[in-house]
């Protein structure tokens, strides 16, 4: 009851105005959002490029983090980006998408500003170290996953 209320307050500001670089794309429900980002510098790893979000969202938003994810589209094409910290299967290692590092005053808006500065700040054009043995054998879902932070320098 209270996500809902949350979230309907959300939409709402989110439908208003964003900042630059993110867009709203279909919220069906209070369960599911998408949402594209773009990174506004000239950082060539992502120059010209948009990417879509999916957020999932539990009863117990905003007390509990959203599940975000990076998700592959044929049409328009999206791929997913890059980096030391994002999965080759959309699944993104970052502390504010975890329990210790979330906290209810987030938002979908701060989340997209997050994800887009992760990425504005990245200059290494690799994935995490074990990226293909993890997308192998992960059966969890993201919130479910027990990542441990050690990497500051991306």
């Amino acid at each position: 009851m209270f996500a809902n209320k949350r979230l309907g307050k959300e939409l709402a500001k989110i439908q208003e105005s964003l900042p630059p670089g993110i867009d709203f794309v279909t919220a069906p429900d209070f369960q599911q959002w998408e949402m594209d980002i773009r990174v506004l510098d000239a950082n060539p790893l992502y120059l010209d490029q948009t990417y879509r979000l999916r957020f999932r969202f539990s009863t117990n938003y905003p007390i509990e983090a959203p599940e975000v994810i990076f998700i592959p589209l044929s049409q328009p094409p999206r791929t997913i980006p890059i980096h030391p910290h994002i999965y080759s299967n959309g699944i993104i290692c970052l502390d504010l998408l975890g329990t210790q590092g979330w906290s209810p005053v987030q938002n979908v808006e701060s989340v997209c500003m997050s994800l887009q500065s992760m990425l504005t700040g990245n200059t290494k054009n690799e994935r995490p170290p074990g990226d293909e043995e993890f997308v192998r054998r992960n059966t969890q879902r993201p919130r479910d996953i027990r990542f441990v932070y050690e990497d500051s320098s991306v």
